[in-house]
């Protein structure tokens, strides 16, 4: 088991070759290093997932209910595993990137490392958009749509599920900027190109959009709409950026 972790350990120069078998041990012990951490949050989110689940509830600001006896019980697990993801990610990270960097070049890790972390600070802005301002404004206006004679009566594990997709989805929009960023620093996103692009681009957020979002037109052009914006920003930082460096 020593033999096995001082392997594991070892640190590997670009220009090493190590046998097949040598990568797949060290997969395998970054993979249970990811597993043990997600299981052990697991267990903390799942002690409260009681409290995840009300706070995730605020922008409805009404009663769930449940329609099946196992529903309420899965949707503790299902709260309880997503975050458990969430909170595991900076691990995931860490151990993807330690198995994956000494394949790189010194001049590909100088740009990586801060990708991975401008990525995780978007994403994050991105989920605290959507949960604060995107999410109860699209939540307002369907319910709207209700009336006085009706009643709406939402079972958690499909809000759960609402929400979860919403937040994730708006997450990932919000990385759109990073990207271009380092495109553009690599020399593969031009300003004219995404200029030229433009249209297609449009057409292909709101296909985006849709596939993220609820079925519902308000919920896609809430996502939409920062997408368009992020990306005429990525134009901005394409002009800015793309011609100052060059690898």
């Amino acid at each position: 088991m020593q033999e096995i972790r001082k392997r594991r350990l070892k640190k590997v120069t670009p220009d090493e070759k190590l046998p097949f078998t040598e990568h797949l041990e060290e997969f395998r012990w970054r993979l249970i290093i990811i597993i043990i951490t997600i299981a052990v949050w697991f267990g903390v989110c799942y002690t409260f997932s009681e409290n995840i689940i009300k706070f995730i509830q605020k922008p409805l600001n009404q009663k769930l209910i449940f329609i099946n006896p196992t529903e309420a019980f899965f949707v503790n697990l299902k709260v309880a595993f997503f975050v458990a993801i969430f909170l595991s990610i900076p691990v995931i990270i860490y151990e993807l990137w330690e198995f994956i960097s000494p394949g790189l070049l010194e001049k590909e890790k100088k740009y990586t490392l801060p990708f991975i972390i401008s990525s995780m600070i978007c994403f994050s802005i991105g989920g605290i958009f959507s949960f604060y301002i995107a999410l109860p404004s699209a939540i307002r206006f369907l319910l709207n749509f209700a009336g006085s004679e009706l009643k709406p009566m939402i079972s958690v594990d499909n809000y759960i599920s609402f929400v979860g997709r919403f937040m994730i989805g708006t997450g990932f929009v919000f990385e759109f900027p990073v990207v271009i960023f380092f495109l553009s620093k690599i020399g593969i996103a031009t300003p004219e190109f995404l200029s030229q692009k433009r249209g297609y681009a449009i057409l292909a957020i709101l296909i985006i959009s849709a596939i993220l979002t609820p079925p519902d037109v308000f919920t896609m052009i809430l996502m939409a709409v920062p997408l368009i914006i992020l990306y005429e920003i990525s134009i901005i930082i394409s002009r800015i950026f793309g011609e100052k460096i060059a690898i």
